[in-house]
């Protein structure tokens, strides 16, 4: 998960709140120590950090929670708006066919975050066009037409010119109007005026939507200060943060630049192609505090490349019916979807499930076994799971490479998700939201 070192020491106060007596001064000054040690371990500005932690302990110790709320439950509240408040507003971000200039300092990741752009336009089925403008790195242009390939979408490139708005200019005159095109620019090493100069004439040429700027979270604080700089020169619409996963300065990073002046549109969750989130600072924080996130658990649903069979096995579940072939489908988009630790975060109720790194290693391991079981599993076997009996058990273990007490395991896992099955569908409100989500319900 991302920032999951801050997200574990906040839900570790969270439930420090659960656990304790009477919500007294002495558990709420407590709970603020825990939350600035928290923060600050994280690269939060250390001011930011006791701003909001004062805030913390004079709202709670203040103002008096609504009507049939806890004491509790309030605390946690303010927990969360404060936390919610240090990482900047929502920006509107119209997914459409538009012109997004992609501007940065050097190694920050911009050849790479164009790739993962393109791949979230082409989800969301809107054509993309690359365009290579870096004309300082020949590397740069070569991977960007990689990538290209790799998402699907057109490229463009004139190697051996020299000035990177003629480029764009050749790029517009080639390309259709509608579609998404992507501009890749050079980085320089620090923001001088040959940077700003190329990326003045760029924009002049190119007239964007959107100029956003692709920043490395490992900057930590010193990340608003390059996010301010920009804004300053070229006018920023955006920036994208990327390596939040494996960054200890994510926090100093996100709330540094949602100080900017320049919003956070775009967050970038791990090295993988689909690894580019829309920011929401009120869903991550929910993520962060482990309540979840169900809109974007929807949303990748949605994002399904076989979204027939995966609405086949969701009204199954549903219903309360469950068989192998529903299973073989549900690994299938699961795989999609991206690894289990990150899909758990985005669940209520596992947002703060306890499973270290190995227990995930381990659990994304068995689902890849449990996968290859069910590719020697017979139409008849995947459809009434019952027919599997001690002799079949043998003949999909040697067919499968695996062992027969992995398949009495999938056996068992396919029955307790069965039962599971009878929870999910007594869940009214999120049965009633899966189903607008898969019927195409805009208000889901």
């Amino acid at each position: 998960m991302v920032l999951d070192s801050l997200g574990k020491s906040l839900r570790a106060v969270l439930q420090r709140i659960a656990r304790g007596g009477t919500v007294d001064d002495a558990l709420i000054n407590e709970v603020v120590r825990d939350i600035q040690r928290a923060l600050l371990q994280s690269d939060v500005n250390v001011q930011l950090t006791i701003d909001l932690t004062q805030r913390v302990k004079r709202r709670a110790k203040e103002e008096k929670p609504p009507a049939g709320a806890s004491v509790r439950d309030f605390l946690v509240r303010i927990i969360y708006e404060e936390i919610r408040s240090i990482l900047g507003k929502e920006r509107a971000f119209e997914i459409k066919p538009k012109k997004i200039l992609l501007a940065g300092l050097f190694g920050q990741g911009k050849t790479t975050t164009a790739g993962k752009l393109a791949r979230f336009y082409q989800k969301k089925g809107i054509r993309v066009a690359l365009v290579a403008a870096d004309v300082h790195r020949p590397a740069a242009v070569d991977q960007l037409e990689q990538l290209s390939k790799k998402v699907g979408c057109d490229f463009y490139a004139h190697r051996g010119e020299t000035r990177a708005e003629v480029i764009v200019q050749e790029a517009m005159a080639h390309f259709a109007p509608h579609l998404t095109v992507i501009v890749d620019t050079a980085g320089r090493s620090g923001i001088d005026p040959d940077l700003i100069a190329e990326l003045t004439r760029v924009r002049q040429v190119f007239q964007p939507e959107e100029v956003l700027l692709v920043l490395d979270a490992a900057m930590g604080q010193t990340a608003g200060r390059s996010a301010e700089a920009f804004h300053q020169a070229v006018g920023l619409t955006g920036v994208i943060l990327t390596k939040l996963d494996g960054s200890a300065k994510g926090g100093g990073a996100l709330s540094a630049v949602a100080v900017s002046g320049a919003p956070i549109v775009f967050i970038g969750t791990g090295e993988h192609l689909d690894e580019l989130e829309r920011f929401d600072p009120t869903r991550f924080v929910s993520r962060l505090l482990g309540m979840g996130d169900i809109q974007t658990l929807l949303e990748r649903f949605e994002e399904l490349e076989d979204k027939e069979e995966a609405q086949k096995a969701a009204e199954h579940m549903m219903s309360g019916k469950f068989t192998l072939r529903d299973m073989r489908s549900q690994l299938d988009s699961l795989g999609q979807m991206g690894p289990v630790s990150k899909l758990m975060s985005l669940f209520p109720a596992f947002g703060a499930a306890k499973m270290d790194d190995q227990q995930m290693k381990e659990t994304q391991s068995r689902l890849k076994r449990f996968r290859a079981i069910l590719d020697s599993v017979n139409g008849d076997e995947l459809d009434d799971p019952h027919l599997i009996k001690s002799e079949r058990v043998q003949r999909i273990a040697r067919g499968s490479g695996q062992k027969p007490q992995e398949v009495r395991a999938l056996l068992k896992y396919c029955d307790t998700t069965r039962k599971a099955a009878h929870g999910i569908a007594s869940n009214r409100k999120l049965r009633r939201q899966l189903e607008r989500q898969f019927k195409g319900d805009p208000g889901a």
